[in-house]
């Protein structure tokens, strides 16, 4: 998934990881890149590997199946999910059944949401996807975007970046309604727990356009 057209959860890891470690994953990036320009190449991105766990996720929320069994079936399929299938899952729960505000139930699927976000000073797009729409019993939907990244863990800042960027993309969704739900941790962020301070727009920008330079100087060496 090239840096100028990534997910914002993506984007969200790679602009806070520590240095090395950033490096690192936009080395990675630039070798995707190549990997997808070759004629004799596939793409080695290997799909979603957290899409299933969200969709059993969803599932639990809707009362459509238990996410203990679910994960178990998911890693008895698929070993190298062994490792961090579980933490979601612990941390999934955790929110669930125990930080959770919404009680009006029976849940519902809500309205399916996706955007793309334009930053034409840049020349790229942010994408959203996977937003989990639920409807209460009394009609109201709340939105709850998902960060899996086990590292790092999504901090204040990062919260408040996707929170003003959300609002930007999906202007017809009451913003008081989303979550960004750090789901290993099991930890929730919205508008009255992380303020926005005014200038989000301007600190995204600067990060995201640090990363593009660094890839860029990245390019003309070994990866």
């Amino acid at each position: 998934m090239p840096l100028q057209n990534m997910s914002l959860r993506k984007l969200l890891k790679i602009m806070f990881l520590p240095a090395r470690a950033q490096q690192s994953a936009l080395r990675t990036d630039i070798r995707e890149e190549r990997a997808r320009e070759a004629p004799d190449q596939n793409d080695e991105g290997g799909g979603d590997f957290y899409a299933p766990f969200w969709a059993d996720a969803k599932a639990h929320a809707f009362g459509e199946g238990d996410l203990r069994d679910l994960v178990a079936d998911r890693i008895a399929s698929n070993g190298r999910r062994a490792k961090l299938y579980p933490l979601l899952r612990d941390g999934f729960l955790l929110w669930w059944n125990q930080r959770r505000r919404w009680t009006n139930q029976p849940f519902q699927p809500g309205r399916v949401l996706r955007a793309r976000h334009g930053i034409p000073a840049l020349d790229a797009v942010v994408k959203i996807d996977s937003i989990m729409s639920v409807r209460d019993a009394d009609g109201v939907e709340h939105y709850v975007y998902p960060y899996f990244a086990p590292e790092p863990p999504l901090s204040d800042e990062a919260a408040r970046f996707a929170l003003w960027l959300l609002g930007q993309a999906l202007p017809d969704v009451p913003h008081g309604e989303l979550r960004i739900l750090d789901v290993i941790r099991g930890r929730t962020f919205s508008i009255d727990r992380v303020p926005l301070h005014g200038d989000e727009e301007a600190q995204f920008h600067e990060r995201y356009a640090a990363l593009l330079r660094q890839r860029d100087h990245l390019r003309g060496g070994p990866t």
